[in-house]
């Protein structure tokens, strides 16, 4: 099973930026999409941003011009650039990866996630 190693999180003011990492390891796998999703306390779970191995890229709109996800395929690692951070851009950030394995179905993982706090 893949596991995924988030890194990164912490404190920032309004304005500033932080920058996430996301590894996934494991064994004979090859994975098709990575993405980055937050949550908040009394919210579902959200899509910040996911690229493909192909390079391909989706936002959400709320944090396009700001975010900038990308990917080393060869390190299996995506990651984050968060800039202009505002108050609303706190919540747990978590990494998902979807990816074939030995089957001909995609599997999905999770990372433990990490918090972001944006605060004066």
């Amino acid at each position: 099973q893949v596991q995924l190693v988030e890194s990164g999180g912490g404190l920032v003011q309004p304005g500033g930026s932080l920058g996430l990492s996301c590894a996934a390891s494991g064994n004979s796998f090859r994975i098709v999409v990575m993405g980055w999703y937050r949550q908040v306390p009394g919210k579902q779970r959200e899509l910040v941003a996911e690229i493909t191995s192909g390079g391909s890229t989706n936002y959400a709109a709320s944090v396009k011009g700001r975010f900038t996800i990308s990917r080393d395929n060869a390190k299996n690692t995506v990651y984050l650039q968060m800039n202009s951070l505002k108050p609303e851009d706190t919540a747990v950030y978590y990494c998902n990866a979807e990816y074939y394995s030995d089957g001909y179905s995609p599997r999905h993982s999770w990372g433990q996630g990490t918090q972001v706090t944006v605060s004066s």
